[in-house]
């Protein structure tokens, strides 16, 4: 009976062992946007050659030079708030997986020029209708021009004005001076 007992017991503690022995790997990518390009769930970085700025799926960040560094923001930068998002090309980036995709930017800008287009893309999502209720809810869920995103380096230098703290460049930076004087 000790034996059987034994046996059972050995059993027990063998699959035991093989259940804690299973590895289970999830990897959170993030979900991709609406505009993104369907068909590349698992891709965590787009290109967007026509504004030569990196779109972060993980982060849900854009990544563009912002003057002298490279910012993350949940938006572009105000000289691209008529960029359509929907009818622009993505640049799928599937061989590259650390933080910095645009350490490659300068062969990216030769490879994907602005106006590039590659294979037709079909969105995740549709655009949204203008004058509906559609489009009211992605205005409000994508605000493309406000909140503010990390520094990835210091944009901001003291007598620097040709960029406001948040990276944006100045329209008229030569008459915003003349202003300043006048006063």
């Amino acid at each position: 009976m000790k034996v059987l007992k034994l046996v059972v017991l050995g059993i027990v503690l063998f699959f035991a062992s093989a259940a804690q022995a299973q590895v289970s790997v999830h990897i959170n990518i993030g979900t991709p946007p609406l505009w993104g390009p369907a068909g590349y769930s698992g891709v965590r970085y787009y290109y967007l050659p026509d504004v030569e700025a990196y779109y972060d799926v993980q982060t849900a960040m854009f990544i563009y030079y912002g003057g002298r560094s490279w910012v993350r923001r949940p938006y572009l930068p105000s000289r691209y708030k008529n960029y359509d998002l929907y009818d622009g090309y993505k640049v799928i980036l599937k061989d590259y997986h650390g933080e910095t995709p645009y350490y490659n930017y300068h062969e990216y800008r030769t490879l994907y020029a602005k106006g590039y287009r590659g294979p037709s893309q079909r969105t995740i999502g549709e655009r949204p209708k203008r004058g509906t209720e559609n489009l009211r809810s992605y205005r409000q869920n994508n605000q493309v021009n406000r909140g503010r995103g990390s520094v990835i380096d210091e944009n901001y230098k003291r007598g620097d004005k040709t960029y406001n703290r948040r990276g944006e460049e100045k329209r008229n930076v030569k008459h915003d001076n003349d202003k300043k004087r006048e006063k």
